[in-house]
């Protein structure tokens, strides 16, 4: 009996394995082969992946404001600081590679307009060893240009606007012998027409007939100028890294000689990085000087300072005199590093009618805060507010505080 119940059990263990048995010989053919058959089904139904409306959307802003396309764009620019927002278009074509003709204009909000014809390269920053070239015509109208007299004791009751139209013609040749080295050479011709200003302040000639050198009438000039910097940003549009240290000197020849002189411009910029580029401490200095003091200059080209790129607190052009000292300070951080900065800032200045008053006593100064939309070597839109001494300034500029 026992050796029958052994037997009747071993039968009924077969019995009940061999199912099991039978399972794991199958399933793992019959999974690979569903397996397969699923990868083969969305094989066929596979389609390239479109893009959302999202990324479509900012793939067009790069390329129309980071990058230079061919065609008809839109163009958000400045005429003229002071000029407040400007917006209009053009048509830009390549020939011969980076090489382009491009026909553009702008109108402000303040009537500013401009309309201007060029061809030049495409590159912001020419390759080491080579030279580039741009040639440009064009008109330029600003309606109300500011002038508060000369010197820094002038009240901002004391503003009067001008309208200056400029007509200019002339060319450029830049390069890098070096990679650390940019050199520099322009000449063009300008015709200023000054009449009376637009806005609500009186036009310049009812308060300084007297006083404003090259009011009324017409000044032709042919400007010569070259410039020599060490110059190791990584893109003069938007740099995290690098500095500039250059001058510029300029050479304004007027056919009666009347108005006949020449400027020095230095200029002296530093990013300090921090913390792999999570903050910066950028640091800016700039001097212009008009180099003979027996030269009598026109009022709308003598060095000014109040800007939405010098004290930024300040109306545009609110100080003018024969020579003008700028020291700006950033500390910039990043939330997005690769199109979004802050910034908070400090710029001190002053304007004298001689040389040796150039120190830091009598400075003006402001405080503020920014944000700034960028690309990789562009800087297409800055909003800042700032608070100075006469009350606070508002920026919003296609352009790099510096």
């Amino acid at each position: 009996m026992n050796g029958w119940r052994v037997l009747a059990a071993a039968a009924a263990v077969g019995f009940m394995a061999a199912p099991a048995a039978g399972q794991a010989e199958s399933g793992p053919a019959t999974r690979a082969e569903v397996i397969a058959e699923r990868q083969a089904a969305k094989a066929e139904a596979l389609e390239p992946e479109e893009p959302s409306a999202a990324e479509a959307l900012v793939t067009t802003v790069r390329t129309v404001l980071f990058e230079s396309p061919s065609g008809f764009y839109p163009l958000v620019d400045s005429v003229r600081s002071g000029g407040g927002f400007a917006a209009g278009g053009g048509y830009r074509r390549y020939y011969r590679g980076d090489t382009y003709w491009d026909l553009h204009g702008l109108y402000s909000i303040r009537g500013y307009k401009q309309v201007e014809l060029g061809t030049a390269s495409v590159a912001d920053t020419p390759a080491p060893g080579r030279f580039q070239f741009a040639i440009r015509t064009g008109w330029r109208d600003v309606t109300r240009l500011a002038y508060y007299g000369v010197g820094m004791d002038t009240a901002v009751e004391d503003r009067t606007n001008s309208r200056v139209q400029e007509t200019y013609a002339g060319g450029s040749v830049r390069g890098r012998p070096h990679k650390w080295v940019a050199l520099r050479a322009e000449a063009d011709v300008e015709r200023y027409v000054l009449g009376p200003g637009r806005g609500p302040h009186p036009s310049i000639e009812t308060v300084h007939a007297a006083a404003a050198p090259g009011l009324g009438g017409t000044s032709s000039f042919a400007r010569v100028g070259g410039t020599a910097a060490f110059d190791w940003r990584e893109s003069p549009g938007y740099t995290k890294t690098g500095g500039y240290y250059g001058a510029t000197l300029q050479a304004w020849l007027n056919r009666d000689s009347a108005y006949a002189f020449e400027r020095l411009d230095v200029d002296v910029v530093q990013h300090v990085p921090i913390l792999r580029e999570t903050w910066v401490l950028a640091l800016r200095g700039r001097l212009q000087s008009i180099l003979d003091d027996g030269d009598v200059v026109p009022f709308y080209l003598l060095p000014a300072l109040g800007s939405g790129r010098t004290l930024r607190a300040y109306a545009t052009d609110r100080f003018r005199d024969r020579h003008a000292l700028l020291l700006s300070a950033e500390w910039r951080w990043a939330p997005n590093r690769h199109f979004f900065d802050m910034a908070l800032f400090f710029d001190a200045g002053k304007v004298t009618s001689r040389r040796a008053d150039l120190d830091l006593r009598g400075l003006r100064t402001n405080w503020g805060i920014g944000a700034r939309f960028h690309g990789p070597s562009s800087t297409p839109l800055r909003v800042e507010v700032a608070k100075g001494r006469e009350g606070w300034g508002y920026i919003f500029t296609a352009a790099p505080a510096f």
